[in-house]
């Protein structure tokens, strides 16, 4: 996903420095600071991204509302860009309705499952592109063979049959991204989000080229509450290592954030160990003699595709907290006038956080992008952090594991075998709600009788999260190291953890 680095995700973090400058100022001054912002993005008069600077900064503009925590506006109604300023200057999150949204200004009306000839036909005498289609939606044209698209079904049997490749199929680009089909189109055939399908996994809006997707961000709340003196504490997720550059070390991430006027830094790696005790006396108790299945319960993505689309399944999901939930109860525990604020690669974090039942417990969440904009804003330059001070090794290496695909379902292993070397743990795990829902079907079939499933929203698990700054190959094997580095294998060996388990609240 995050392979090359683009002037489009160029143009996404300058958006949060700009934010994170705006909540760093004096708020009062927000509704000027946001009309100035975009003339800081996008300065002079050529247009550098669209075919004209006025459009450009039209939909920065709404970038920067989004934000900030704004609504978008309707484009066929009159409204300023500042409008609403004044309700987003609180110093706790906004609940938000619609979390990720498209700008309909901003999108292309791709076309959707379309196929196509292209100049690599021959006009050949065979022409098996013709003699397969059932529907007779391809003709033979001057240069080359067309297809009918009023009447083509999208079976592929052209581009089956086709000796010279010279069919393509293509879809837009967040639609072939969204494992639920929660993408559907306007009526000018514009992308469109269908919220009640919709699991915030944030992968529509990291594949679309032209930038027309923006969620919504915290981080000016989360600065007030800094600057309002609150007992703002640092939950840092597992995926973290690898993020900022190669020679960035933990430790002087750890010791950035706590720049920021975090009063602490705590790994949700810790959270994870919690999980996986509980989630491994429930596999041991329930499966297979209640359940027939037991589903890990960390990715608020994989548990909304799979309750949203296989209610029946929701019994079958852990009951367990998610490492996010168990992280900010320990600390509460240990802090009684603490809020907290998640830092990971997940949107959908967000959406977790925002039930009406977790807002006591998780006061922010914020991403590594968006917590790279607040950095910047204050000039914290890792580079000068070469002397921080080694942190606590507050997890162990199953639990850091978490943030990779494969990695709940081992650590989960580990946590069983220590108690019981010799106990059989079948396992399946899917990372990218393609396949997750592929692996549900399966379930559904009863294929994975026995089976502890592990659902990952993302490709490549957390590490290839929207919110992330690195490629997965290269956080992968940060994170690789880094586990090995815990002194302790299993949350057994951890003698941070004092909780035997902490149980799930629905998400």
């Amino acid at each position: 996903m995050r392979t090359e680095f683009t002037p489009l995700i160029q143009l996404r973090r300058m958006v949060f420095v700009e934010i994170a400058k705006m909540g760093y100022d004096d708020s009062k001054n927000l509704s000027i600071n946001l009309e100035q912002a975009v003339y800081n993005i996008l300065p002079g008069e050529v247009a550098k991204y669209r075919e004209s600077i006025f459009k450009e900064r039209a939909i920065v503009g709404e970038r920067l509302r989004m934000g900030l925590g704004l609504k978008m506006r309707a484009q066929d109604e009159y409204s300023r860009l500042s409008d609403g300023c004044e309700e987003v200057i609180i110093d706790e999150r906004i609940v938000q309705d619609s979390l990720i949204e498209v700008m309909p200004f901003a999108c292309e009306a791709c076309p959707t499952k379309t196929y196509r000839v292209t100049n690599n036909c021959r006009k050949c005498l065979a022409h098996p592109c013709i003699q397969v289609c059932p529907v007779n939606a391809i003709s033979m044209g001057k240069y080359s063979t067309v297809i009918d698209e009023d009447k083509c079904i999208r079976c592929g049997k052209c581009k089956e049959s086709c000796p010279y490749n010279a069919i393509v199929f293509f879809d837009r680009p967040c639609a072939a991204a969204c494992g639920v089909n929660a993408i559907e189109s306007d009526h000018l055939g514009r992308a469109h989000i269908n919220q009640d399908k919709c699991v915030t996994c944030g992968m529509c809006l990291v594949n679309c080229p032209f930038g027309a997707i923006a969620d919504k961000t915290e981080i000016f709340q989360l600065i007030q509450a800094i600057k309002s003196g609150e007992e703002v504490h640092a939950m840092l997720a597992p995926a973290f290592v690898g993020q900022f550059g190669p020679i960035v070390t933990p430790d002087m991430i750890k010791e950035g954030i706590r720049r920021l006027g975090f009063k602490s830094v705590v790994e949700v790696a810790i959270g994870a160990d919690i999980e996986s005790i509980h989630e491994a006396e429930e596999f041991i108790k329930e499966v297979p003699d209640t359940l027939e299945f037991l589903g890990t319960s960390c990715c608020p993505s994989w548990y909304l595709a799979a309750t949203k689309n296989f209610p029946e399944f929701k019994k079958n999901i852990s009951s367990s907290a998610t490492p996010m939930v168990a992280t900010a109860k320990y600390i509460k525990d240990e802090h009684k006038k603490a809020k907290v604020a998640f830092i990971g690669p997940c949107i959908a974090k967000k959406t977790e956080a925002s039930q009406p039942h977790l807002r006591n417990h998780i006061d922010f969440v914020i991403t590594f992008e968006e917590l790279m904009g607040m950095l910047v804003a204050q000039n914290i330059d890792f580079a000068s952090l070469k002397d921080a001070e080694k942190a606590k090794d507050d997890a162990s290496t199953s639990g850091r594991g978490f943030a990779s695909a494969g990695g709940v379902a081992q650590a989960i292993i580990n946590t069983i075998h220590k108690a019981e070397p010799t106990f059989e743990v079948k396992t399946y795990n899917a990372d990218g709600l393609h396949e997750c829902m592929k692996m549900l079907k399966m379930a559904k079939a009863g294929k994975y009788k026995g089976y502890l499933l592990e659902g990952m929203g993302c490709p490549g698990g957390c590490i290839g999260g929207p919110g992330t700054l690195a490629p997965i190959n290269k956080s992968g094997r940060e994170l690789e190291k880094y586990k090995n580095a815990s002194p302790y294998f299993t949350v057994q060996d951890n003698k941070n953890v004092k909780h035997d388990w902490i149980k799930r609240e629905e998400v």
